[in-house]
């Protein structure tokens, strides 16, 4: 038992470790497939969404709990995608909610910050954990100017794309 809940909170971890680099390195830094993705979310804040991509990690962590059963690794994967859920939900919260406490209020000025004022640092969602150790996290002073500078943005209104991150779109094809 002890082993099982190790394993899955390491997923966890590590979720915040590919966040940040996915987040900063593949979507900021680097000439990547997924700067583009990225940059549609920061033209348009109202697409938040990402699980259209993940919808097959889902499907193949499934398929091998079915078949395999909880091997460790499988733990070690259901935590990477817990963290990923848990990631998508605090992400759309910063963007669309009022933030429910303490934490909830630092995340969404960070990452507001990250939009508003510094797009090139503070690339972490769900933990400052990874910008501080890779010194992309302003310094201290300078993170409370950010922060400070969207003190009053209100959430977004109107709709994500919740939509249309589950909706699969089939090309018609026309029989003549």
């Amino acid at each position: 038992m002890a082993l099982t809940v190790i394993l899955f909170v390491a997923g966890l971890g590590a979720w915040t470790l590919l966040e940040y680099v996915i987040h900063g390195l593949l979507s900021h830094q680097l000439q990547t497939f997924a700067g583009p993705l990225h940059d549609v979310h920061h033209r348009d804040p109202h697409r938040v969404f990402t699980i259209r991509a993940w919808l097959p990690v889902a499907g193949i962590t499934l398929a091998g709990l079915g078949f395999f059963g909880l091997t460790p690794v499988l733990i070690f994967v259901l935590g990477l995608v817990s963290g990923f859920v848990a990631y998508e939900a605090e992400h759309y919260r910063i963007h669309f909610r009022r933030p429910r406490n303490r934490l909830e209020a630092r995340l969404r000025a960070r990452h507001l910050a990250h939009h508003v004022q510094a797009p090139n640092a503070i690339f972490g969602v769900t933990t400052p954990f990874w910008d501080i150790a890779f010194g992309t996290e302003p310094a201290r002073a300078r993170m409370r100017e950010l922060e400070k500078a969207v003190e009053g943005v209100a959430p977004l209104a109107g709709p994500s794309n919740w939509k249309q991150a589950f909706t699969v779109r089939i090309a018609r094809i026309s029989c003549r």
